[in-house]
């Protein structure tokens, strides 16, 4: 072993005679009496067999980067909890927003059903909050047209039923001319006619409801327009009328649910060619305003009594006839469309002018 003052005290330094060895530097790292060292053995150039050997002892090295190690994994371990403890905590409050819309609307029925606070909720839950709220509108809607709906219709079908009813009764309780019997029997044939029109405008509703979940499809609106006008044209000269049209826009595409469409402007139209006079024209015109599509109809009647509600069930004005259900399923297709339609009278003439004004489009 060699000591020279040039070399650190905890250095030792060897010089090893061995022919066997490539002359080639190396490094090895041992233990001995669990003390750590570190070796390096170099070839020495003034003999073909001799090599200087450098040891260290590197055990306070050895045992600092073991504790830096356990450090290391110590921090990364604590990080982790931190986070899946973080991470569960999150999770826990970010589903208690949740929790409290499924109680809420776990415990609603048709006979309870009230709109969401979106104010206690968090910001991240308000279109949510939102959109759960249009869809108990939409609910609180159509539960209320369903039971006006089978209220109008008990109504309209006992009402027929107890009148044919009496006069069969009548008519049997003595012997009468052929004529009357004739008579009473074209009087309950008219009467069944009234009834089956109105179970068909009932039908109609189921038809309707089903359409609602029919998937939307683009339509340009010119072209759609002038197709469904043609087609009531031909109406319209049955009836010695005519239809025009007004489109003040040369391109419009729309995202709908067509056969809604289709039913709500086939209603204004009917009306309108319905409660005109003969030789009348019926004006159909469609715009855009404030980015939404609007469709008005405009016939040449005497017009209506805004105080009343025209869009309620089984509601006849004038004396036109019908079964009182045709607004009101026109209301009920706007609804689902989330589109608006108002009737009210002409501001600058005579007659009515019935509105369909469609959602903005999403761009």
């Amino acid at each position: 072993m060699l000591n020279h003052p040039a070399l650190p005290q905890e250095f030792e330094a060897r010089v090893i005679l061995d022919s066997n060895k490539a002359r080639t530097k190396a490094f090895s790292q041992y233990t001995q009496n669990e003390t750590h060292f570190l070796s390096i053995q170099v070839p020495l150039w003034f003999q073909s067999n001799a090599f200087l050997t450098l040891t260290q002892d590197i055990s306070d090295t050895y045992n600092m980067l073991g504790r830096i190690l356990r450090d290391i994994l110590l921090i990364n371990l604590s990080a982790i909890f931190l986070i899946l403890f973080y991470a569960l905590f999150l999770s826990r409050m970010m589903l208690v927003p949740i929790k409290i819309l499924t109680n809420k609307l776990s415990s609603m029925n048709e006979g309870f059903l009230k709109s969401v606070d979106i104010i206690t909720l968090p910001k991240e839950f308000t279109p949510l909050g939102n959109g759960i709220n249009r869809l108990i509108e939409r609910i609180q809607t159509f539960v209320k047209y369903q039971k006006e709906l089978f209220i109008g219709t008990a109504h309209e079908l006992k009402t027929p039923l107890a009148v044919m009813k009496t006069k069969n009764e009548v008519t049997l309780l003595k012997p009468r001319e052929r004529e009357r019997y004739v008579e009473a029997l074209r009087n309950n044939i008219t009467t069944i006619n009234e009834m089956n029109a109105m179970i068909s405008a009932i039908l109609e509703i189921g038809r309707q409801e089903g359409a609602q979940f029919e998937e939307p499809v683009n339509i340009e609106m010119v072209d759609f327009l002038h197709k469904r006008l043609n087609d009531f044209r031909i109406l319209a000269h049955q009836e010695e009328k005519s239809i025009k049209e007004i489109i003040d826009f040369e391109v419009y595409n729309i995202q709908t649910q067509q056969t809604l469409l289709i039913h709500i402007l086939q209603n204004f139209v009917q009306n309108a060619l319905k409660f005109s006079p003969q030789g009348a024209t019926v004006t159909v015109h469609a715009y855009i305003k404030s980015e939404r599509l609007h469709i008005e109809v405009h016939d040449e009647g005497d017009g209506i009594d805004e105080s009343k509600d025209l869009f309620a069930p089984f509601k006849r004005y004038g004396n036109k006839g019908g079964t009182g259900l045709g607004l009101f399923l026109a209301k009920g297709a706007a609804g689902a469309l989330g589109a608006h339609i108002d009737i009210a009278n002409h501001k600058e003439g005579k007659g009515a002018v019935a509105t369909l004004i469609l959602p903005k489009q999403k761009q």
